[in-house]
Parts: C-alpha cells; sequence; structure tokens
C-alpha cells in the first residue's frame, strides 16, 4: 500500500489539504498528516484549527512513497523555512519519489531545486519563485516525479491525479464518480 506524507504548517490553506487527504483515504492510500507547528492542532490561513495525525519528523517522512505540500500563507513561508524538509525533499527528489505541492507551495520545492527542468504551476504571482522550471498555465501538472497544482480550485483534481499514480486510474475514475466530481 502506498503512504502519503502531508506536511501541514502553520498558516496552511485547509481546504486545498483536507481535499486531497480525503480522496486519497478515500482511494485507499494510507496518508499520515504531520504536523510542522509547534503540536498537532494546526491552525491554517483561514482560522480552521486540524488536528494532525503526528508531528514532523524526517524518518517518516522519508518512509513515505510521496509528500504532498498544501499551499497558503503563512503556510508557504513556514514550510520554505524548515531547513530539515528541504534536505527531505531533496533526497525524494533524488529518489525519483513523488513530490506533490499546491498554490504557492511549489515555491519550496523551487527553492530546493526540486523543479529544475520540470514544467509546474503554482498559484499567480509565485511563478518567479519556481526555480529552475518551466511555468504552465494548467491545474495539474505533472512532469516525472513532481507534480504541482494552481490553487484551491483544483485541489480535488491533484488529489484525483495522485490517486490515480499511487493505486490506478480505476481507483481514481471510482472516487471521481462517488464525489461526482465532473
Amino acid at each position: 500500500m502506498s503512504k502519503v506524507y502531508v506536511c501541514m504548517a502553520p498558516g496552511l490553506e485547509e481546504v486545498e489539504c483536507l481535499a486531497v487527504v480525503d480522496i486519497l483515504r478515500r482511494g485507499g492510500v494510507e496518508v499520515e498528516t504531520a504536523s510542522m507547528g509547534e503540536g498537532l492542532e494546526v491552525t491554517g490561513s483561514h482560522d480552521i484549527t486540524v488536528k494532525a495525525d503526528s508531528m514532523w519528523s524526517s524518518e517518516a517522512c522519508g518512509a513515505c512513497d510521496a509528500v504532498f505540500l498544501p499551499g497558503g500563507m503563512p503556510g508557504t513561508a513556514n514550510l520554505t523555512a524548515h531547513a530539515e524538509l528541504g534536505e527531505t525533499l531533496q533526497k525524494f527528489h533524488r529518489e525519483g519519489k513523488l513530490l506533490a505541492a499546491i498554490c504557492a507551495a511549489p515555491s519550496v520545492l523551487g527553492k530546493y531545486h526540486c523543479l529544475e527542468g520540470k514544467k509546474a504551476t503554482c498559484y499567480p504571482g509565485w511563478e518567479d519563485k519556481l526555480l529552475g522550471a518551466e511555468h504552465v498555465e494548467e491545474g495539474v501538472v505533472r512532469d516525472g516525479n513532481v507534480m504541482t497544482g494552481r490553487g484551491l480550485g483544483f485541489a480535488i483534481d491533484e488529489g484525483l491525479e495522485l490517486l490515480k499514480i499511487l493505486v490506478g486510474e480505476e481507483t481514481s475514475e471510482r472516487v471521481k464518480k462517488e464525489i461526482q466530481h465532473p
């Protein structure tokens, strides 16, 4: 079974995070939500507090098949400043493991040199932070082991695409139908 590590930094975009987690869990993917803050409760950019499954651990993250970074501000800035996360992202990238980010969070992948030579998308205004990438204006972009999404409106699509990669198209299509996604 595939396992995805979701990095929940204070100030994250709550729906981007939870929509992807929900889609993955509906499809049978094991998901570990990890607080990047001071405690298990993480308050997002819209004052919604969510309880993570665990505290950040580079070992736990490294044991997963994929990592997902939700956007939001100051969540993205908090992810960017987390040097240990950066080292883990670089290791994932070297190993060809799946890296996924949405909204402003693809900039974190850019900072840690995980986008070089890749096509990527992000929230408008963050294009210059996609260091080394070719920016494309699509909702969800997958290039090799890197997947990026433009923003909240594409969170379900990103979750479904992750599900397709990790479990298969049949499961992704089943979940898509169950949630009535067009």
